[in-house]
């Protein structure tokens, strides 16, 4: 009896994701459309992967990370890719780039086709410069192209472009909603991608509590989250710059970027506010920690961090399906609000504190945010219409 082929899975931690992940996605998307209307039969999404980019002017590639989308429906890897999917039968195509010979002397061996279709697991696999012929052959009735406004950022997503593409009827606003709100609600199995990316990242800060000393530097610490992520949980990429503040710098929401680059001493008596999250295979962790580089809490620092810790216990005790996340954020700000009241640092009634909005003054951001192929995940934020 001949063994079974094993399932093709991405691999580079501890956790093996299989590339069926994808597949249930695609079958998510492809039925939601179907029961839309306006969709109707012959319609077949397509999709354009990320490219590779430069330095600037310079040859110096970027390490690359794939579309947010893309990643969701297809796991591709490599950059230069589309996809299609026919919205009747389901029935996958990934279009890879023709390289040049030169490739080989440059990157690695030119893999052929039949190597992506074993890979990520689709019916067929075609070259890039082949699309607009093997779409016209299919005979769609219309091509379901992705643009749309990402909420948090304001910035509009990649449509798919390619030669030829004029030949065909193009409708680049039904796909969007209905993606973005799969991606939404996710499937067990990117459930478990997320568990484990949390659960490395959150090691990582561990590691950084038993490691750092007073005189060290924020950067170092930085260093060490990155390494203990990637060489122990095979995450080679961060979710987000990441935020080493101690000090005055942890009030900054978005501290360590160019212009502050996590580069100051850590000084004894110093609270420590590293907000850091790897990522595993796209898929985000966003993880703050707070507490003093000496480990002990002076009785000031102590009546901050018991606020926000209670604030956290008191929404997590209360959040379940059906509830409204504003009245989540609000408890939140009504506990903190109580705790610096309760100290002096307030004065008045909390209701009405809350109403004057008092409390984003202390918490200038939203209680959480989603979160998935991106840090702040799609569908956040309902679109303005």
């Amino acid at each position: 009896m001949m063994a079974l082929k094993p399932e093709p899975a991405f691999c580079l931690g501890a956790l093996k994701v299989p590339i069926s992940l994808h597949d249930t996605n695609r079958k998510r998307l492809y039925r939601r459309l179907k029961e839309n209307a306006a969709v109707g039969a012959g319609a077949i999404v397509v999709l354009q992967g990320g490219e590779e980019t430069n330095r600037y002017c310079t040859d110096t590639a970027l390490v690359f990370r794939q579309e947010s989308y893309f990643h969701w429906c297809f796991g591709v890897l490599e950059p230069g890719f589309y996809g299609a999917i026919d919205v009747d039968s389901g029935k996958t195509i990934l279009f890879c780039p023709r390289l040049p010979e030169a490739y080989t002397v440059w990157m690695g061996t030119i893999l052929p086709k039949s190597h992506f279709k074993e890979k990520y697991a689709v019916d067929e696999v075609c070259y890039v410069d082949e699309i607009s012929d093997v779409l016209e052959a299919m005979k769609p009735a219309m091509l379901l192209t992705l643009r749309g406004v990402n909420t948090d950022s304001g910035s509009t997503c990649q449509e798919a472009v390619f030669e030829g593409v004029h030949k065909f009827k193009v409708n680049n606003t039904l796909l969007h909603p209905e993606i973005m709100e799969c991606r939404v609600i996710k499937t067990p199995q990117e459930l478990e991608v997320l568990r484990y990316t949390n659960q490395v990242s959150s090691e990582a800060h561990k590691e950084i509590m038993r490691k750092i000393r007073p005189g060290m530097k924020e950067y170092e610490m930085e260093s060490l989250f990155q390494h203990y992520c990637y060489s122990k949980g095979g995450c080679r990429h961060t979710s987000y710059t990441c935020i080493c503040g101690s000090g005055k710098n942890g009030a900054v929401l978005h501290y360590g970027h160019a212009g502050a680059p996590n580069d100051k001493v850590i000084n004894d008596g110093d609270m420590c506010l590293f907000d850091l999250g790897g990522e595993y295979y796209c898929y985000a962790s966003d993880i703050t920690c707070s507490f003093p580089v000496n480990g002990k809490f002076t009785d000031d620092q102590k009546i901050i961090y018991q606020a926000v810790y209670d604030a956290s216990r008191a929404v997590m005790k209360e959040v379940k399906p059906g509830v409204c996340w504003v009245d989540m954020h609000r408890l939140a700000e009504h506990t903190i609000l109580e705790a610096l009241k309760q100290h002096g640092l307030v004065q008045g009634d909390i209701d009405g504190m809350v109403e004057a909005n008092i409390g984003a003054l202390f918490m200038p951001h939203g209680l959480g945010h989603f979160m998935g192929l991106d840090v702040h995940d799609v569908g956040g934020y309902p679109e303005v219409r």
